[in-house]
């Protein structure tokens, strides 16, 4: 088994399993079993800065999951609200967005 192929099986046996980590998400209309980790905005008060970037909400997921990618400042929808895209970004099979929420005055 190659190194790659290893990770691959590592991210959704474990990373990304919903008995451990993951759950279930509704992104723009689809189903999507990724780590929503919405405690982020409290790790940067407390001075741990995750890649630089200030977020309210960070999501991991598989990337063949996400098969659109958004920029910065466009709108995604994540359980019937609207984000706004601070950072999209993948690694080795990994995607990473960093969200901020829609706020009106």
């Amino acid at each position: 088994m190659s190194f790659k192929t290893q990770i691959e099986d590592d991210i959704e046996r474990v990373f990304l399993n919903s008995n451990d980590f993951a759950s279930s998400h509704t992104i723009e209309g689809t189903t999507v079993v990724c780590e929503v980790d919405d405690n982020a905005q409290a790790r940067v008060k407390q001075g741990r800065i995750l890649g630089m970037v200030e977020a309210d909400v960070i999501i991991f997921g598989k990337a063949s999951d996400f098969p659109y990618t958004r920029g910065p400042e466009e709108l995604l929808n994540v359980d019937g609200k609207e984000m706004i895209v601070v950072k999209w970004a993948e690694a080795m099979g990994v995607v990473e967005i960093a969200l901020e929420q829609h706020r009106t005055m």
